[in-house]
């Protein structure tokens, strides 16, 4: 245990350093190329590596804390790395499952794996039982690399914060805490082994038999190591076999979207990173729902009031529109609700002159930046978006790319198989 914690203590003190060279070739390239400020902090945030990436993704999927330009720069921020030996996969495993021999737990492992990402790389195997399962194995030092960045990260928002009084990124060492409890959620397999869990079980529920997602092997799973059931099919990445194996590319987005949106109403926590990579057409027909390593959780008031303020939205209803922002968002201050009313008016007159139906199929970027307007106006007034408002509208604009590479001739939204406008009639105490 001693040298445990001698070994992460020059793991940290490493790891400050090597902040601290990346941060130095950051400020030269700035005095001497001028890049934006944005840009040159996304490119700093990717050769900082896990959590920079992180931090990264997470401004770019909440621009109710962050300012336009920064959040748009952010959206190409690369969560792919370069992968690890399989000698190191092999020491992780024999360490996690010390005691057992693991010939006796998996008959075969590839070594090449199927993909390597910022916190874990993955690898397809076969269990001795015979099940084709894949093992999703954490990267070396990544909880302590997390902890230092973060304590880091904090340290710097207090000196910020303090020289810089009405700096606009209000309350930032509160920002720093959040992504610090998301971040320590995702590197534990445990919790998400537990999301894909919920996840099965609300399809059962819900007797959905056209969607489903990976059984967990609990017994081959420990908080750095997670066995799951292997899916065999295409991700909707690859937009042109979906539209050739499917018979009816619209029902296979209709399907998964009506899947996401039931388990906003049922599960615990929802999919919060929903990207056509993790969407899956599978051989047998049926969707696929993989990585649920980041997950948020929306009340039941809250996605109430998102859905009335979209129903609001199509009927050009400013008056509930505003009365909706209210509901969904956090605010200390009294609002006038009639002049809120008025600059959403302001807002949206101009898209929806020509067709209330626009402003749900126009094109992504067009969304992202409508998104970040209403982020604006609600600002502008004292209203603040709670974070899993905003991933759940990121992840409206996931849908509407998919719809446009999918089904272009279809008008998703006024698509009666889709319920995501339905009455919330499922009883709150399956969330319990």
């Amino acid at each position: 245990m001693k040298n445990n914690i001698w070994l992460d203590g020059l793991r940290s003190v490493a790891r400050v350093g090597e902040t601290a060279v990346i941060a130095a070739k950051a400020g030269i390239k700035y005095a001497t190329e001028k890049p934006s400020n944005a840009k040159l902090m996304r490119e700093t945030f990717e050769s900082l590596g896990s959590t920079y990436i992180k931090l990264g993704q997470f401004i770019a999927s909440t621009p109710s804390l962050f300012p336009r330009e920064y959040v748009e720069e952010f959206q190409g921020c690369l969560d792919q790395t370069p992968s690890l030996p399989f000698s190191y996969v092999q020491g992780v495993l024999a360490s996690e499952f010390a005691g057992r021999d693991l010939g006796e737990i998996f008959a075969s492992i590839d070594e090449t794996p199927l993909a390597s990402a910022s916190i874990a790389q993955v690898h397809a195997a076969k269990l001795v039982t015979g099940e084709d399962v894949v093992i999703k194995v954490q990267k070396p030092g990544v909880e302590t690399i997390l902890y230092t960045d973060l304590s880091v990260l904090h340290w710097a928002t207090k000196i910020l914060e303090k020289a810089v009084p009405k700096v606009k990124f209000a309350s930032l060492a509160d920002i720093v805490e959040e992504i610090k409890t998301r971040m320590v959620r995702e590197v534990d397999f445990i919790e998400e082994a537990q999301n894909l869990d919920d996840f099965v079980n609300y399809l059962h529920l819900t007797q959905n038999t056209q969607a489903t997602a990976p059984k967990v092997y609990h017994h081959f799973s420990t908080r750095r190591v997670l066995t799951m059931e292997r899916f065999y099919g295409v991700p909707l990445t690859d937009f042109d076999v979906v539209k050739k194996v499917a018979k009816d590319p619209s029902q296979v987005l209709i399907t998964a979207m009506n899947t996401w949106f039931g388990s906003l109403m049922v599960c615990k926590s929802f999919h919060a990173d929903l990207h056509a990579g993790n969407l899956m057409l599978l051989e047998d027909g049926r969707i696929g729902f993989i990585d649920f390593g980041i997950v948020g959780q929306l009340n039941p008031e809250v996605w109430q009031a998102s859905l009335a303020f979209m129903d609001a939205l199509q009927k050009t209803d400013y008056a509930a529109m505003a009365d909706n922002m209210l509901k969904m968002g956090m605010t200390d201050k009294k609002v006038d609700t009639q002049v809120l009313a008025q600059d959403l008016e302001r807002l949206f007159s101009g898209v929806l002159m020509s067709d209330p139906q626009q402003i749900l199929s126009t094109n992504p970027a067009d969304l992202n930046d409508i998104m970040m307007d209403i982020v604006g106006v609600g600002e502008r007034h004292g209203i603040r978006f709670p974070r899993d408002f905003a991933l759940l509208f990121k992840q409206m604009l996931y849908f509407d790319r998919f719809m446009r590479i999918l089904a272009p001739y279809t008008d998703i939204y006024a698509d009666q198989r889709l319920q995501m406008l339905q009455p919330f009639d499922v009883t709150t105490t399956l969330k319990s």
